[in-house]
């Protein structure tokens, strides 16, 4: 049933209900351990970046304030929602945040490191919004500076269906309204995007709400590919553990079947210095890659 699905009734037409109201995305998605940010910091730590962090997609700004408050890092976090920028402010303060287009974007200084989490990177749909993308951050890091990313991994969808072949429906409450989703996901070839159309109806007797998103399809080569194009190292790329893969990333796990173990058994920086596979038969891709200084570039 790899097909696009017979659209639903007519609905209100929303940008992203969720992206609208963060709080909503913060119920909708708990992570009330901050698995996603304790992954990150463990990344950063295993591989050696420094202290400045931008968070690029940074929604909510909970991984941002994570980082800042508990691992002591200064972060700065840039999305292009207003209304999250807002919410991250006000809910998640402690990082400078910023609205602006990942693709566009122009900020004082260089950073250490930069974090795309939650595939925000593949809300870059065509090959120049990629170039433009890894150019920005390029020119933002220092050399030496890691990438790292967690996104949903294109190799994923070849040959498998299960996640496209069926409406899925969940439920959130907010303010004394149950809003129930009803999610369809399809596969747009031609444009190698997985799209999605999500329509929201609440107990309450408003109309109903449809949103429509998409995420670009990057297989792991192809990734590679663009990193070595624009001066980036890979170091580490593989389906699982992840911060929202089944079960998640744990402190002291480590990338399943990984062989060799070197580092101290139960430390964070087991997980990702143990020799890892290549691995990608996963619905999540994880990505750690550095800059390289231009010293280091071959002639």
């Amino acid at each position: 049933m790899n097909r696009r699905p017979t659209p639903p009734p007519p609905a209100e037409t929303h940008r992203n209900l969720l992206t609208d109201r963060p709080e909503l995305y913060e119920l909708r998605f708990p992570d009330p351990e901050s698995t996603a940010a304790r992954w990150a910091e463990a990344m950063l730590r295993a591989h050696g970046a420094g202290p400045e962090v931008l968070d690029l997609g940074c929604g909510t700004g909970r991984d941002a304030e994570w980082l800042h408050r508990v691992a002591g890092r200064t972060v700065t976090g840039l999305d292009s929602s207003e209304a999250m920028i807002a919410h991250a402010r006000s809910r998640h303060p402690g990082p400078a945040y910023h609205v602006g287009d990942m693709r566009h974007f122009a900020l004082p200084g260089r950073f250490d490191a930069v974090l795309c989490l939650d595939s925000a990177l593949l809300h870059c749909h065509t090959n120049e919004d990629l170039d433009a993308l890894f150019g920005r951050i390029r020119r933002q890091l220092r050399p030496g500076g890691l990438l790292v990313a967690e996104m949903r991994n294109g190799a994923f969808f070849l040959g498998r269906t299960e996640l496209l072949d069926a409406p899925s429906l969940d439920s959130v409450t907010h303010e004394g309204v149950t809003l129930t989703s009803r999610t369809v996901l399809w596969i747009d070839h031609a444009a190698q995007l997985l799209r999605r159309t999500r329509s929201w109806a609440g107990d309450d007797g408003a109309p109903p709400v449809e949103q429509h998103s998409a995420w670009r399809l990057l297989f792991p080569q192809e990734l590679r590919h663009l990193l070595a194009h624009h001066g980036f190292t890979v170091l580490a790329l593989h389906d699982r553990p992840g911060p929202r893969t089944d079960p998640p990333w744990a402190d002291g796990g480590r990338p399943a079947d990984a062989v060799g173990t070197p580092g101290t058994p139960g430390t964070a920086e087991t997980a990702v210095t143990a020799e890892t596979p290549d691995t990608a038969d996963g619905d999540r891709l994880h990505l750690v890659a550095r800059l390289e200084s231009p010293a280091g570039k071959g002639s």
